[in-house]
């Protein structure tokens, strides 16, 4: 079956708000014969997302957030709400990155209680899984995924399944400039849709997109896109480059 793909663009802690509003023009005068064909998603800094917004009003390109609480408010310092981030445009959030996973300790307990208020909320979450290099050279690779889904993605009914985009991101190859070869990422996506399977039955499995995350680049793009369970990318420092962003979309569709 054939899924649309999605290529979300994760700025990171990255762009001012002008530097952002130059990255969409130039994105939207260049991308006019893919927004039809792939789901673009702008992943930018909480400061930005309204300017993002504004510049892709009555386009068919999407923002989103890096993350988000699943409280609706209160004494929360630092935190932002599902609705905060409704309020100023913000379509798709991705929860449960890695770096959140690693550098501010959140576990799938957490990640899981914020999937859920995105669904309540009618944001559609990008959840983010993949295990460590330690974990993979140990043989830990099948363990850690199955856990991170039935830990993060637990009690989802099935049409929320069905509206989850899952990240994998092999957490040695974000940032390390080490991306997961063509064969180990598939590897790894087949068996995301196998415990999916056994959850949810086969034919939901199949239906949920499922990107690859970890080091994409043009010159990578098209051998991981080509994959045949591999539905799209989380483009960490590639997307900060409108340029190199580009090229990657057009590698959704060679």
């Amino acid at each position: 079956m054939k899924i649309k793909p999605i290529i979300g663009g994760n700025w990171k802690m990255n762009k001012t708000v002008q530097e952002s509003k130059l990255f969409i023009d130039d994105l939207l005068k260049n991308t006019k014969n893919l927004q039809e064909k792939i789901d673009i998603v702008i992943l930018p800094s909480y400061t930005c997302i309204s300017a993002v917004s504004n510049a892709l009003k009555g386009k068919k390109v999407n923002v989103g957030a890096q993350n988000m609480y699943f409280e609706e408010k209160g004494a929360f310092t630092g935190e932002i709400s599902a609705d905060m981030l409704i309020d100023v445009g913000a379509i798709y959030v991705v929860l449960g990155h890695s770096e959140r996973r690693k550098i501010f300790n959140e576990s799938d307990d957490l990640i899981s209680k914020k999937v859920k208020t995105a669904h309540v909320k009618r944001l559609k979450p990008i959840v983010c899984i993949g295990e460590t290099l330690e974990e993979r050279e140990n043989g830990q690779m099948e363990e850690i995924l199955k856990s991170q889904i039935n830990g993060s993605l637990s009690d989802l009914t099935e049409d929320q399944i069905l509206g989850t985009v899952i990240a994998y991101e092999p957490v040695w190859a974000i940032g390390t400039g080490l991306t997961a070869t063509p064969e180990q990422a598939q590897e790894a996506h087949v068996y995301v849709r196998q415990v999916l399977a056994d959850i949810y039955g086969e034919s939901v499995a199949q239906s949920v997109r499922i990107q690859y995350g970890g080091s994409i680049k043009p010159e990578n793009a098209k051998e991981l896109f080509d994959q045949p369970d591999i539905n799209g990318g989380l483009v960490g420092g590639a997307s900060l480059d409108v340029k190199s962003f580009i090229e990657i979309l057009k590698a959704a569709l060679s």
